[in-house]
């Protein structure tokens, strides 16, 4: 592929299809599934991945047991990663809090300087700054591309994932989110959660195709050429 030797080409479809068989709907009862979000069938351990913090300290997603937590893996010349890091941020604003935090994972190779520097230009205060320069996290997690979102319980564990951009802060997603929020507080609280809702239907609410920013196979030198975008 021009531009980026050894770039991983696999398209997120195929490996979406093949994942539909194994996913349904575990939303709080009432949510709309959002386009392009796969629940999975039950939660799935997430590995104990480590970066960095905005002031240079090691951290990991163990630091944030107890909330619920998306976690979004980023970097600063993806152009789709631009164009939703401001949702990602109103998100933050209106639900982040004690139960509630938006992780924004960059995986740019130069680390915290060009991530300062984009949060600067952008004019983002409410997301913290979280870099791994060496894309371990990514790959441990088994992200094809950027940008790749999680959704992660308060005991660690994910809940379902979405490859390529989205409006984070669009109503549909707001209420998908805050219905998980109250129901994994409902059951920290020891309260049973709200019976769970068998409603994915494969054809009617499976994502159209995506293309995301695929990651070199060897090193991080230069970033991949394939743009996510919806068709």
């Amino acid at each position: 592929m021009t531009g980026a030797q050894g770039c991983l080409s696999k398209l997120v479809p195929a490996v979406a299809l093949a994942l539909l068989p194994l996913a349904v709907s575990i939303q709080p009862a009432g949510a709309q599934l959002p386009a392009g979000f796969v629940v999975h069938e039950s939660p799935r351990p997430v590995p104990e991945i480590q970066f960095e913090n905005g002031q240079g300290e090691a951290i990991g997603l163990a630091d944030f047991r107890g909330k619920v937590v998306l976690l979004n893996i980023w970097a600063t010349w993806c152009a789709p990663c631009r164009r939703e890091m401001p949702t990602l941020e109103r998100l933050q604003a209106e639900l982040g809090g004690p139960d509630f935090e938006v992780v924004a994972l960059s995986i740019d190779r130069n680390g915290l300087a060009v991530v300062k520097e984009f949060y600067e230009e952008l004019g983002l205060q409410q997301l913290g700054m979280y870099v791994d320069a060496s894309g371990k996290a990514s790959r441990e997690l088994s992200a094809l591309g950027v940008p790749t979102t999680l959704l992660i319980d308060r005991e660690g564990n994910e809940l379902g994932r979405l490859a390529g951009p989205a409006e984070w802060d669009s109503p549909e997603m707001v209420s998908f989110i805050r219905g998980y929020i109250e129901r994994q507080s409902g059951a920290a609280r020891g309260r049973a959660p709200e019976a769970e809702q068998l409603a994915f239907d494969a054809v009617g609410t499976a994502a159209p195709p995506v293309l995301v920013e695929t990651f070199p196979s060897s090193d991080w030198k230069e970033p991949p050429v394939t743009l996510a975008r919806r068709h």
